[in-house]
């Protein structure tokens, strides 16, 4: 008797995933006539803004960049041919006394805005441009004080 339950089990659960089968199939077959009729297939289809190069985009894909680190610092020195070093301060709290305490990066930007020493300038992250120059100034917020 328990061979006849399980036959009898077997085909119920047979004919429950018969027309879960056939619902598979005819999305499947209808996911086939979509990726026919535009000649396409899915792959192609989601890869058509990119191109066969990592890292290049088509004008859809651009503006979805992730932003870029911006600095806002003084203009130390500007000694160098288009380089110029920004000074950029931050408070940091003191771990065991809890005051606030005055801490301070130097950077090396592209200076292409002819920025001087003392002006206050924003700076933007970018590709290396030298050995140790990988940012580059977009803004002077304020001019020194001469």
């Amino acid at each position: 008797m328990s061979k006849e339950n399980s036959e009898q089990d077997g085909a119920v659960a047979a004919e429950q995933d018969a027309p879960r089968a056939d619902s598979a199939a005819a999305t499947d077959e209808t996911a086939i006539e979509a990726t026919t009729e535009s000649g396409q297939t899915l792959a192609q289809e989601l890869s058509s803004g990119v191109d066969a190069q990592a890292g290049d985009a088509t004008g859809s894909e651009a503006p979805r960049r992730g932003r870029r680190a911006e600095k806002v610092g003084v203009v130390a020195s500007d000694k160098m041919t288009k380089t110029v070093v920004v000074r950029v301060d931050r408070l940091v709290k003191h771990p065991k006394y809890r005051r606030y305490v005055r801490r301070t990066s130097k950077f090396m930007a592209h200076n292409d805005l002819e920025a001087t020493t003392g002006d206050k300038v924003r700076i933007v992250e970018t590709r290396p441009l030298s050995a140790r120059k990988r940012w580059r100034v977009v803004e002077i917020i304020q001019k020194a004080e001469k």
